[in-house]
């Protein structure tokens, strides 16, 4: 038996049992899977870190708080793209979800048609600017170790005197002996440089 894989697996909370269920409903019609759901803007966190969903949707009032920080928090510690279910159209808090990184909306009263559209749009928008994110890591990561890199070439060219090729031939081949990046080399040369500096000998 061939086993079919959800179009999204997804997390709702929403403390209006009636509109948790028609999203439920209209999430599985659609080919998602819900995987959890809660009513509390408290446990929305708890809900993403368990169960890893695609995409959450979150309603904006909330018994216990905002479904807006609910997002804020979820981006800050549990990052997947979060669709809000509200029935307010003041600029403001259209504004204040998407600063705090609400990547889709669905209008209440809810229209199960344009279930699919919304949740499909926040998962891609969240895949693009997680590229983005995961990318401009790498590029503050590699500028890091080229400073380091290029301190420590410094370093050796003022406490040995070697030329700058050569410096960098000597963290290059210690790198490689080591079996460990350059700039974990950098990083060490660095720090034995401060120890001594600090605790000169006497």
């Amino acid at each position: 038996m061939v086993t079919v894989s959800p179009r999204w697996r997804v997390v709702i909370v929403d403390d209006h049992a009636p509109s948790r269920n028609a999203l439920a409903e209209a999430i599985a019609a659609a080919g998602g899977r819900v995987v959890g759901d809660g009513s509390l803007a408290g446990e929305a966190v708890a809900l993403v870190t368990r169960h890893r969903p695609d995409v959450a949707v979150l309603a904006v009032g909330l018994s216990d708080g905002d479904g807006i920080e609910a997002a804020r928090c979820i981006a800050a510690e549990a990052p997947c793209p979060v669709v809000l279910v509200t029935s307010r159209t003041e600029p403001p808090v259209w504004s204040r979800a998407v600063e705090a990184g609400v990547l889709g909306f669905l209008a209440k009263p809810l229209r199960p048609v344009e279930i699919g559209p919304a949740l499909d749009l926040a998962v891609s928008r969240f895949r693009e600017t997680d590229a983005v994110r995961r990318e401009n890591e790498a590029l503050r990561r590699a500028l890091g170790a080229r400073r380091l890199v290029e301190r420590a070439k410094g370093l050796l060219m003022a406490r040995l005197g070697l030329s700058e090729p050569e410096a960098f031939r000597r963290i290059q081949k210690a790198a490689m002996d080591s079996r460990k990046p350059m700039a974990d080399i950098a990083r060490t040369l660095l720090l034995a440089e401060d120890i001594t500096q600090a605790h000169p000998t006497r």
